[in-house]
């Protein structure tokens, strides 16, 4: 028997371990925090926290950035800095202020902390918040780690038919959702998806869900297009694919693209890439009164084709985050509407070899969609 914070527990707590890179780009697993001790330490819990074991956690596509590159945009890693912000997990210990969860409640952990004073939080848009702390953005320590305290009210608990690797999903669905609220994609909507990786592949399923017809989804990888249209193939509608050429200008990939509609210019476009020739592609590509919605993450600046959006009027917007999506996407996998994103899954390693998971995420050959690192200890 364990005493964690004041609560006995039957599984003994082993040391905390982390994911970490640095400004040298260096990828590592070294000890972290919260310690044993701080976890047996009855008064390590403040008011509204509560700690976890992580069973669940995804590899991010930024989580690859900020090891290869060290920084997306301002974001820039400085020291050592501890990575992973798709997870889920089980509660272990709860403060006593604590009354929606207990030990042994398997929770979703949404990695962010608002300050629920700014303007955005108290608009109930706390993805803008002007004093986040979003784990796993530098310098804010992520969830790839064995044990993490985090506040309550950011741990959502997952129904009895939802696993740990369904948990650690809803982060990506949540970026996903929030496009589809903001885009405002609806029935009957052609709908272009730029982009075939976990986003795009992930707003792929909810565009089907909410009744967009035709879709078409582009990539420059045939395999990622491939694993497309097995993800829906067995629901109804008409998806098609576009492989993204080398050497073509905006104009020609929009044109070819508009010809896998079968002629008709798309609605929405979701872009999912960030890349600035995929954006002037989508701007050419929609129709007069369409709109361009920008989920990816792309350099600092980009050229976008103004006069395109100027006499096509053709709006273009972006994204940050997500917010008030985890309780919706919950219900969405729970139900089974969007059980398929269960699929992505598609390599899984134990913490332990956590390096070799990343490299299998950065490996294009590799297949991956969606890399997990479990912890079962």
């Amino acid at each position: 028997m364990t005493q964690i914070n004041g609560t006995t527990s039957k599984c003994p707590l082993r040391p905390n371990i982390g994911v970490f890179t640095d400004p040298e780009h260096n990828l590592y697993i070294d000890a972290t925090s919260p310690s044993v001790e701080e976890l047996e330490c009855p008064t390590t819990l403040k008011e509204g926290e509560v700690a976890i074991t992580i069973r669940s956690t995804g590899i991010c596509g930024s989580d690859v950035h900020f090891w290869h590159a060290g920084c997306i945009g301002p974001m820039v890693v400085k020291g050592k800095h501890n990575l992973g912000h798709e997870s889920a997990g089980e509660v272990i210990a709860v403060h006593s202020s604590v009354t929606t969860l207990k030990p042994g409640d398997r929770v979703a952990v949404e990695p962010n902390i608002p300050c629920h004073t700014c303007k955005p939080c108290l608009t109930g848009r706390y993805n803008g918040c002007e004093n986040v702390l979003f784990l796993s953005t530098p310098p804010v320590p992520g969830l790839l780690r064995r044990y993490v305290i985090h506040p309550a009210i950011w741990c959502h608990k997952l129904p009895d038919t939802m696993t740990y690797e369904d948990g650690a999903l809803l982060e990506p669905l949540s970026v996903a959702l929030a496009a589809m609220d903001r885009s405002n994609i609806k029935l009957g909507d052609a709908v272009l998806i730029c982009g075939a990786g976990p986003i795009g592949l992930i707003s792929l399923l909810c565009a089907r869900a909410a009744g967009a017809e035709p879709i078409v989804i582009t990539d420059i990888d045939q395999g990622r297009l491939d694993f497309a249209k097995s993800l829906v193939a067995d629901k109804p509608g008409t998806l098609g694919t576009y492989l993204v050429p080398r050497g073509k200008s905006d104009e020609e990939n929009a044109a070819a693209i508009v010809e896998v509609f079968g002629g008709v210019e798309p609605d929405v476009c979701l872009e999912c890439t960030g890349v600035e020739s995929s954006i002037g592609a989508a701007i050419f590509a929609v129709r007069f009164g369409g709109s361009v919605f920008v989920v990816g993450v792309g350099r600092n600046e980009l050229k976008f084709p103004f006069m395109r959006l100027s006499t096509r009027e053709v709006d273009l917007k972006f994204q940050y985050r997500y917010c008030n999506t985890w309780p919706k996407a919950i219900q969405l996998v729970s139900s089974g509407i969007l059980r398929d994103v269960r699929k992505l899954v598609t390599h899984r390693f134990a913490l332990d070899n956590a390096i070799e998971a990343f490299k299998t995420s950065a490996d294009l050959k590799s297949g991956a969609i969606k890399v997990q690192i479990v912890n079962e200890d």
